[in-house]
């Protein structure tokens, strides 16, 4: 959604998705998850890395599940539909193997 005439309303956004006490606990296992890998040294910061579920957390998934460490690129092109709900786990990419 792009802002052309009016600044993007970030305390809004904030207040009705990413400040609900679901995002802030699922934010804290995504941090906890890359805290994790950056002790074992799987990755460090800047290094262009995320830290993925195995499953999505909007597939019920949790750090119990598991975590990988891949590509930012390939972390973040998954499949999604009209409203940008994960559809699909597999990226464009991987279905071509």
């Amino acid at each position: 959604m792009a802002y052309t005439k009016s600044p993007r309303p970030y305390d809004k956004e904030y207040a009705q998705y990413q400040g609900t006490e679901e995002q802030k606990k699922k934010r804290a296992q995504r941090n906890k998850a890359r805290r994790e890998a950056i002790r074992e040294g799987k990755v460090r910061k800047g290094d262009g890395m995320d830290v993925a579920h195995v499953k999505a957390f909007d597939k019920g998934g949790s750090n119990k599940d598991g975590v990988r460490v891949e590509n930012a690129s390939k972390n973040r092109s998954f499949k999604r539909d009209a409203k940008r709900n994960l559809v699909s786990e597999t990226s464009k990419r991987e279905r071509k193997k």
